[in-house]
């Protein structure tokens, strides 16, 4: 098993709060609203710090997005199935005296990803920066020295996004605009455009999309993201892709299990249905249990971590909430996705692990995304076959395979329009790979917008939240903290500092602090 080296630039964690099972529990009843990866790390670390906590889930399962679904001796993560940023994991199960291996198992990828370009050109992303060094020099003239100082520059912007932004709130500008911020504005390029700085750096369009195609997964156009993420790039290319065995669902259950054993109650199939005040606090959860009666929980805190929107527009009286409808309405919304789960009974030998399948002109995509909202002709997508790595979430001599379109949030995905949609996103995986799939697929599930929508409560179908555009990043984005209800506190993608699950196991760790501090614990 490959054990992820620590980053040296990562701030401490806070002192660690003594553990309840051992010093027992002193009173303060919280409330997390989901059981996504960020409720589940908020309620650990309140538990650990003698708490008594309930998570309430309105699904069957714990995960958020990172749930599983299982079918025909097939294992499928719903969601999220990228593994970055080990050392945020590492920093957090630290906490609690723990490693991540004590609740799953770890491998890096080699190829980190592969990516098709089309026309029969394909190219695997090595692990190591040497190797990756490698294969920008075959793309374009001094290539492999040009990212070689991109990547140094990208660290140098990891370094200052996590040893000073991440892990903090944002309560006003002035706390964004910081002394750090405005001495080190210039070379972060915080008001810059990234695929502006790329081009002035890489002629390629290959190795440009490259360095600019997790942006998708930020939930913006690299034409709108800010330069600063970069960063992005040292986290792949630099720091390497991971797999936890059994899937990002594995991490899941192994915060469910680090919760419990702080003491930590789950209530699932239990969904929230108001979130009640009084004198501006929050005083009661509402919710309907398993068997549709009304069932009630009241507390001295609530931690959100289900959509934001809803939470705002749904579950708080009008009077209580921080943004109105009109404000959500504004916001860039991020992408929704065409997802495909699909089961298939032959060995794929032209796919990797994870594979990216890029179109000369992607600009057209991401106009389809944010522009003029419609399905996308021409698509760029994900799949993952993690089958490569895993076997055992397959029959034996079956691949799982998972395909993701990023869409526009908001379309209409009737059942022919998904049927449709789905034969000729397939029928593309078979034209470029030269593999035949469609007659050997077993098992099939779509989910998309109306399925977000309907499972979440996500925003218009969004899979991913607000954009990371300039004026969504940082104190611009909603806040941890209701301006309204003074103790009731969020978590999630919807917030600083974003989108991902490292993302969200930050915000979980700030959100906590709050808590404490509402609560005089701090």
């Amino acid at each position: 098993m490959f054990a992820p080296k620590a980053e040296a630039n990562l701030p401490a964690p806070p002192p660690r709060a003594y553990n309840a099972a051992m010093s027992g529990n002193h009173g303060g009843r919280i409330v997390v609203v989901g059981a996504g990866i960020g409720g589940m790390a908020a309620a650990a670390r309140l538990a650990q710090d003698g708490f008594q906590v309930t998570v309430v889930e309105r699904n069957d399962q714990v995960g958020g997005r990172a749930r599983i679904w299982q079918k025909d001796g097939y294992t499928f993560d719903m969601g999220p199935s990228w593994y970055l940023m080990p050392e945020v994991f590492e920093r957090f199960f630290a906490q609690f005296g723990k490693k991540t291996s004590d609740y799953y198992e770890l491998k890096q990828l080699d190829p980190s990803y592969r990516v098709f370009f089309g026309a029969g050109e394909v190219h695997d992303v090595p692990p190591d920066p040497a190797g990756v060094r490698e294969l920008f020099a075959r793309l374009e003239p001094d290539g492999g020295a040009k990212l070689e100082r991109y990547l140094e520059e990208a660290a140098y912007k990891y370094k200052v996004a996590v040893g000073e932004f991440l892990y903090r709130d944002y309560r006003t500008v002035f706390d964004f605009l910081n002394w750090r911020m405005m001495t080190e504005g210039l070379k972060l390029n915080v008001l810059g455009k990234l695929d502006a700085a790329v081009r002035r750096r890489f002629s390629d369009r290959r190795a440009r999309q490259i360095l600019e195609y997790a942006m998708v997964f930020l939930g913006t156009s690299p034409n709108d993201a800010p330069a600063m993420y970069a960063l992005m790039s040292h986290v792949d290319l630099t720091q390497g892709v991971f797999y936890p065995l059994g899937g990002l669902s594995a991490v899941a259950l192994g915060l469910r299990k680090l919760a419990e054993e702080q003491g930590v109650e789950f209530r699932l199939s239990t969904e929230v249905t108001r979130i009640a005040t009084e004198n501006g606090r929050a005083v009661r959860v509402d919710a309907r249990g398993p068997d549709g009666a009304a069932v009630a929980f009241p507390c001295d805190a609530v931690v959100a971590n289900a959509d934001y929107a809803h939470v705002e527009t749904e579950l708080l009286d009008a009077a209580d909430g921080s943004y109105p409808r009109r404000y959500w309405e504004k916001r860039v919304v991020a992408p929704s996705m065409f997802l495909m789960y699909l089961g298939v009974k032959k060995r794929l030998e032209k796919l990797a692990h994870h594979n990216l399948f890029f179109q000369p002109d992607w600009n057209r995509h991401f106009d389809a995304i944010f522009k003029q909202p419609a399905w996308p002709e021409e698509p760029c997508f994900y799949v993952s076959c993690i089958t490569k790595t895993d076997p055992d979430m397959a029959p034996p001599g079956r691949e799982n395979v998972f395909v993701l379109v990023p869409t526009a949030a908001g379309l209409d995905d009737s059942d022919a329009v998904r049927a449709a949609y789905a034969e000729k996103t397939i029928r593309h995986v078979e034209r470029v790979t030269g593999e035949e799939i469609a007659p050997h697929v077993e098992t099939q599930r779509i989910f998309s917008q109306r399925d977000f929508a309907g499972d979440y409560h996500a925003w218009q179908g969004t899979a991913l939240g607000i954009s990371h555009t300039l004026m969504q990043t940082a104190v611009f984005r909603p806040a941890l903290t209701s301006k309204k209800v003074s103790n009731l506190h969020f978590a999630g993608q919807y917030t600083h500092p974003g989108i991902g699950v490292p993302m969200v196991m930050i915000a979980a760790e700030v959100s906590a602090v709050n808590v404490r501090r509402n609560l005089g614990r701090a």
